[in-house]
């Protein structure tokens, strides 16, 4: 490989640096692909102790590589990411990595065989600290910046990948405990919904929306749904960006940020 050819990769990989990811850190700033990718790296390098029977130096070459993909294609969720995203994200990889000097076109070619095929230590080690990286930063970041699915996400992901190792499986334990002290802790309080009563509204869409679903054809929408907010009755609950208000058999949602009535609808 020349000092060209060399440069050419590093421009190539660069892209992760802008390449956002799904989560914030705990300052509110995206994440980048990059930055996911040097923590898990450095994950594997710390445990080199924990894992004398692991060759970690390969496990962190795995880290450092396994989403240069991304470089083409984006991050996507994973928990939308679909069968033929991941088939666009190889394709693409593949093709990049053929283009390479022969000796680097080898080596990473044979590290994402195995990282693949997921049949040795080093590969199910790496699997597991790229899907366990993304839970503790999860944990880090602001809670009012998750969506509504990883409350559950949080709880349950990744205990599949862990099961080979004790270590990993009280690791797993460790940020479960997180995970749930951070919702208990930074829960919003129902009173900062109460406090900006007068902030609420919705759209002309939203108010046709709502009286199609509640047979409210006579009544001001915004003043019913701020009568039931009021109800001492109303259980109150913040998930992600929105606050969900049960009450007498419906529901109504308010967009945490802008106090906007989203939708109201009777309980299913």
């Amino acid at each position: 490989m020349n000092a060209r050819e060399f440069l050419e990769i590093l421009h190539v990989a660069e892209k992760l640096k802008d390449t956002p990811r799904h989560c914030t850190t705990r300052k509110r700033r995206i994440e980048s692909v990059a930055e996911h990718s040097w923590r898990v790296s450095l994950m594997a390098f710390l445990l080199k102790d924990e894992f004398p029977e692991v060759d970690t130096g390969k496990v962190v070459c795995m880290c450092l590589i396994h989403d240069l993909g991304e470089c083409f294609t984006g991050d996507i969720p994973t928990f939308v990411k679909t069968d033929s995203d991941r088939k666009t994200e190889d394709e693409l990889l593949g093709e990049w990595v053929k283009s390479l000097p022969e000796e680097v076109s080898k080596s990473m070619a044979e590290l994402y065989d195995e990282m693949e095929k997921q049949e040795t230590l080093e590969a199910k080690l790496y699997k597991a600290l790229d899907k366990l990286e993304a839970l503790i930063q999860h944990n880090e970041s602001p809670i009012d910046t998750w969506s509504e699915n990883e409350y559950e996400l949080n709880k349950t992901y990744a205990f599949n990948v862990v099961d080979h190792s004790e270590w990993l499986q009280e690791l797993r334990q460790e940020i479960l405990k997180d995970t749930l002290e951070k919702i208990e802790m930074e829960k919003p309080d129902s009173k900062e919904l109460l406090d900006n009563i007068e902030k609420i509204h919705s759209t002309e869409m939203g108010i046709e929306r709502i009286k199609k679903n509640l047979r409210l054809d006579e009544v001001d929408v915004i003043e019913w749904c701020k009568e039931k907010l009021n109800d001492p009755n109303a259980v109150i609950e913040r998930q992600g960006k929105n606050w969900y208000v049960r009450i007498d058999g419906c529901e109504i949602t308010v967009n945490a940020k802008s106090y906007t009535i989203i939708t109201a609808h009777r309980g299913k």
